[in-house]
């Protein structure tokens, strides 16, 4: 009887053991005929210069500049004359506008000193203010404000390159045999689009190199990049809940304490002298986020505006959070009685995605969040380019409704109700792409990470480790691959110790 085979790739794994999406996802494969079509089985991998992360890393450069040009309509005067050109171009961002808005024009220093506007203090995370400020010192104090104002859209453009290629490098990385799920990434057309309208690939940088991290067993690092993450953006402190659940049901306490530690000291390294010397300053984000009423893209505007008596706004935070603690138990009870434990990147976006659909807001960047989630997650170009699809029609028609607002008696633009039909595609589009993970988590075979056998490459610890708690008994789980789900002649099982691949010249125990 032969030895097992672990579902852990050791660094100097052959590069024959990479997948290539071109020989099991028949969309990539259609999409490479453009570039000469799928790899051959002669084709020799590792030899040459152009490893999947340089590749992977150039695209992301070349894509993200792209998104550049499709804003020159409003760098070149959209941002500055008459409020509707930047819609109707679909180029809006708020970068240039906050340049004034917030005070760095002026050399305020941010939550320390007051703003004349709409909002008494900078009204964004301790590390996000942070990013703002260092981007105002390169620009030059001559000059018009216009002019002013495109330096500081590039300065902060070129900074948020560097954390879009991180972004996509880290995905690239983080399954070993899958370094070309991170040309999804690169080549998402929802990423070009929303990558500069506003500040949130900074959180996304960090929180793609702490699930990086993650997948290498640093836990410790993992928890302060995490940290780091939050103090940018709120959103990536969800990620400790399905990490939680997952150690629970893995027995990991140790890794999860190290983790959650980890997390807690790099938020309080950032944020705690801002909120013992500027403690007004400090809490105008989260006072904002509680007072913020009902906003763009989510599915309460739809509610709001067809109702006679709108909600008040406390009404509409207690039952968003409400409805997101309800999804969240159901993730966790999904964790817990799934037949094989579920991947960290398949819950970590299922509970991203819950915030997403339930929150009372739904900017057109947020679809950042879930990008390189949904690629560590479901790395199919199917079911990835038709939510793509989805989040493009949103990101047309949330500027076209502006348009329609902005417009006066012209009334040019997408009107009320078709907003509201946009918003429905946007949360369609995501809960297709939810649904199929949860499809992959309950039928495990049709996982086309673990179709080869693996059970949790970017799981760290997690993976093909026992279980030690579970709801119910885990049955065997559908233990065998299709032609259709694996390749030809191979078959997948799990055990219940470790994970391990069979072939028919491989018969395991």
């Amino acid at each position: 009887m032969s030895p097992m085979t672990t579902s852990r790739t050791s660094p100097g794994a052959p590069h024959s053991d990479v997948v290539l999406p071109t020989r099991q996802d028949e969309v990539a494969a259609a999409g490479s005929e453009l570039i000469g079509g799928p790899a051959g089985k002669r084709a020799l991998h590792g030899r040459s210069w152009w490893t999947p992360v340089r590749v992977i890393a150039l695209v992301a450069i070349g894509m993200f500049a792209l998104g550049m040009v499709q804003k020159l309509p409003c760098y070149n005067g959209a941002w500055f004359f008459g409020a509707g050109a930047q819609y109707t171009h679909a180029c809006y961002s708020d970068i240039p506008h906050l340049f004034v808005g917030r005070g760095f024009a002026d050399g305020l220093v941010p939550y320390f000193e007051e703003l004349s506007g709409s909002h008494q203090y900078l009204e964004y995370p301790v590390l996000t203010g942070l990013f703002m400020e260092v981007a105002s010192w390169f620009v030059p104090d001559g000059g018009t404000l216009q002019y002013r104002e495109q330096i500081y859209w590039l300065v902060n453009s070129g900074m948020l390159m560097v954390c879009a290629v991180v972004i996509a490098v880290c995905v690239a990385r983080t399954h070993r045999r899958r370094p070309w799920d991170g040309l999804l990434v690169a080549l998402a057309p929802a990423f070009a689009l929303t990558a500069t309208i506003n500040w949130d690939l900074l959180a996304l940088a960090l929180t793609a190199a702490a699930m990086l991290m993650w997948s290498r067993e640093r836990p410790l690092a993992f928890g302060v990049l995490l940290g780091l993450a939050t103090a940018a953006k709120l959103y990536p402190f969800l990620l400790l809940g399905p990490l939680f659940v997952l150690c629970w049901r893995a027995g990991k306490w140790r890794e999860f304490g190290i983790a959650a530690a980890g997390a807690v000291s790099s938020w309080l390294v950032v944020n705690l002298p801002v909120m013992l010397l500027a403690p007004d300053g400090w809490k105008e984000f989260y006072t904002f986020s509680r007072e913020r009423g009902t906003d763009f893209g989510s599915f309460w505007l739809i509610l709001q505006q067809r109702m006679d008596s709108p909600l008040a706004t406390d009404t509409v935070n207690n039952l968003a959070t409400a409805l997101m603690l309800l999804v969240c138990l159901g993730v966790a009870a999904l964790a817990l009685a799934a037949p094989r434990r579920p991947r960290f990147a398949q819950l970590a976006l299922l509970i991203v995605a819950a915030f997403i659909l339930t929150n009372k807001v739904y900017s057109p960047q947020y679809v950042l969040w879930l990008i390189p989630l949904a690629v560590l997650a479901r790395p199919r170009w199917r079911d990835f380019l038709i939510w793509q699809a989805c989040e493009g029609m949103y990101f047309l028609g949330i500027w076209m409704y502006l348009a329609y607002t902005t417009s006066g008696d012209k009334h040019q633009g997408l009107p009320e109700e078709g907003y509201q039909l946009v918003i429905a595609i946007h949360l369609l589009g995501t809960l297709y792409l939810c649904a199929v993970v949860v499809r992959d988590i309950l039928m495990p075979e049709r996982d086309v990470v673990r179709r080869d056998g693996s059970d949790d490459p970017s799981g760290g610890v997690l993976d093909g480790a026992a279980d030690v708690f579970a709801l119910g008994q885990p049955g065997p789980s559908p233990h065998h691959a299709t032609a259709a789900q694996g390749p030809p002649g191979a078959s997948v099982a799990w055990g219940t110790d470790e994970v391990q691949r069979k072939t028919p010249g491989n018969a395991g125990p």
